[in-house]
């Protein structure tokens, strides 16, 4: 039997780093706001001249390091990102030439937030079905490019950054289950409604959110996403060592864990020191849990993220 198994992680974060402290001086906002509604504390910000496929190309360096592998032995690339380089070529093939690679298949994945969640499901079935042996899978973001910054209710909650990892054919389960949704009728509740015809820019090209929506729709889904691969896999949410969430709002990690019965002493939160970095959230908790030694193997990561159109979905992970 082939399984796919995550061999290595990575991520990165532009220099630039935007606290609470200076979003009070350019919005009606404060600090403590901030915090109590959100959790977010800073969040990071590209460079002008950084793009989606730098921040991707620095985290997949850093997984293909700790795979042991070099990028010339990656047959498959699935890169997830709302804010893609340019409109084509996809950010997944500029990654890839960026790589020093070519030939093996290249693609974006865009379901907003649940991107990655996406994204590594997609790659678990080529890995699973022999079509390919590494694939490198990556969440990128640069979302304070389509931010409205005079917009308090948006402005504060996001940040750039990216995640990869590495899934490797293995004899041995790693990623367990994967399940992902969506719903488009809740499309205008979070998105970006604006279009290119003619040269000329149509709709906003900001993100709009109705927040109370947003986050009566995420509690609800996120608990049945974990609650389905809990059940495929025959587990309790007690046999859950780490839940990895969306990094979207203190607040919706705490009611989902509190549903679940989780506790938060087994929830990776990192929101406060990036902020919803969209795509990128999830591996970028997932590689710092990592490297700080939490995960161990032989444990059960539990994924989830919800985003717009609105998607979501949940992995089931054996270290």
């Amino acid at each position: 039997m082939t399984y796919s198994r995550i061999s290595g992680t990575g991520s990165y974060l532009p220099e630039r780093i935007l606290t609470n402290d200076e979003l009070e001086r350019m919005v009606d906002t404060s600090d403590e706001w901030i915090r109590t509604r959100t959790g977010i504390v800073e969040r990071h910000i590209a460079a002008d001249n950084e793009m989606a496929s730098d921040l991707a190309l620095n985290a997949s360096r850093s997984a293909l390091a700790a795979a042991g592998i070099q990028a010339a032995e990656i047959d498959l690339i699935i890169l997830a990102t709302t804010t893609p380089d340019v409109i084509f070529p996809s950010t997944a093939c500029i990654l890839q030439d960026k790589l020093g690679v070519g030939g093996c298949p290249a693609f974006d994945v865009q379901a907003v937030c649940s991107g990655f969640v996406y994204a590594l499901a997609t790659a678990d079935m080529f890995v699973r079905g022999g079509r390919c042996r590494n694939a490198l899978v990556v969440g990128a973001e640069i979302y304070s490019r389509i931010l409205d910054w005079s917009d308090r209710s948006t402005c504060v909650l996001f940040g750039d950054g990216a995640g990869a990892v590495v899934l490797t054919q293995s004899d041995q389960a790693g990623i367990l289950s994967t399940h992902l949704h969506a719903d488009g009728s809740h499309r205008e509740t979070l998105a970006v409604p604006a279009n290119i015809a003619g040269g000329k820019l149509r709709g906003t090209p900001f993100v709009m959110m109705e927040g109370n929506a947003v986050f009566k729709f995420a509690i609800q889904v996120l608990e049945e996403a974990v609650e389905e691969a809990l059940a495929e896999n025959d587990l309790r949410a007690s046999d859950i060592d780490w839940l990895i969430p969306h990094q979207a709002n203190i607040r919706i990690i705490q009611s989902t864990a509190k549903k679940l019965g989780i506790p938060m002493e087994k929830v990776v939160v990192t929101l406060d020191k990036h902020g919803n970095t969209s795509a990128a959230s999830i591996p970028l908790a997932l590689d710092i849990a990592v490297r700080d030694g939490r995960i161990k193997p032989g444990q059960h990561v539990l994924l989830e993220g919800v985003g717009g159109g609105f998607t979501w979905g949940s992995a089931l992970i054996r270290w």
